[in-house]
């Protein structure tokens, strides 16, 4: 078991602390203080914007919901979120939380410890090894060549015709790119969401995020975008490409905020769209 001073917060995601501390950090940083720093101040310094601020304004519990968006951002451990509340001048809140934190820390570390290294995993959907034999269209039935993709394409259903643009420009042009298209690309019969996780973080270099005001009300879309977000530092190099091809009503994904966009909606750079797309899948 760690030791209290063993702890490396750096290495530590935010995801790590449970319910309980994330209650109590609300208790302090909910109610509106006139005197010391309160979510807003925090939220600030987490890098959202005055209307991200504003629409979490209309959250009962404001700062869980600020929690929740921030810890799908790289940054998002455990030592950023001291140091924000240091800078926020919540010595107070770090000292009487510090024991829960502590506490959270070292069972998180715990629970990695006991992960086994390399074991065929069994979970509700069925053995993962076997899936990996045969999800896609193209794989090999032994499980001795999978196929792997240039990028994972995350789409609603009604984005489907733009979806259909991208093959035609990346894949049937000198781009000569390989994507990975769920419903074209991926055999029927098994689990989505373990398919899913497995070509995100194995199969694909990178994933291309069909942004539009559907894309925002898409269960499936929200949980590959996370997933893919949520990736140990390691294969975050997977880059993440938001794609925006239409005008939109609602306000854009702030977890994807912090990303460069490609932007289709622009008439004058119309052009270079495709080339610019393609040059970022084509890196290494």
């Amino acid at each position: 078991m760690a030791s209290k001073s063993s702890i490396e917060y750096e290495a530590i995601p935010v995801t790590a602390l449970n319910c309980s501390f994330r209650k109590k950090l609300g208790l302090y940083l909910n109610p509106t203080n006139a005197v010391a720093a309160d979510w807003r101040t925090v939220a600030e310094m987490m890098d959202f914007t005055y209307l991200e601020i504003k629409n979490f304004e209309k959250r009962e519990y404001p700062f869980e919901k600020v929690l929740t968006e921030w810890e799908t951002r790289p940054e998002a451990t455990v030592a950023n979120l001291l140091s924000i509340l240091e800078k926020a001048e919540r010595k107070d809140v770090i000292t009487d939380l510090k024991d829960i934190i502590d506490d959270d820390c070292r069972k998180y570390l715990e629970r990695q410890m006991r992960k086994p290294v390399q074991v065929p995993v069994v979970d509700s959907c069925g053995p993962r090894t076997q899936e990996r034999e045969g999800i896609t269209l193209y794989d090999n039935p032994q499980g001795l060549t999978p196929e792997t993709f240039d990028a994972f394409i995350c789409y609603c259903q009604s984005d489907f015709q733009f979806v259909h643009e991208m093959i035609k420009q990346l894949e049937q042009t000198e781009c000569n790119l390989k994507l990975c298209v769920f419903d074209r690309d991926v055999l029927p019969g098994a689990c989505v969401w373990t398919i899913t996780s497995e070509l995100i973080e194995k199969r694909c270099k990178r994933m291309v995020v069909v942004i539009s005001d559907d894309y925002l009300d898409s269960d499936a879309c929200d949980f590959q975008t996370k997933f893919a977000l949520s990736l140990c530092p390691g294969a975050r190099s997977k880059r993440l490409i938001p794609v925006v091809y239409k005008s939109m009503k609602r306000p854009f994904p702030s977890i994807l905020r912090f990303l460069t966009i490609c932007d289709y909606t622009r008439p004058r750079t119309q052009d270079w769209f495709w080339m610019r797309l393609a040059k970022a899948l084509s890196l290494p």
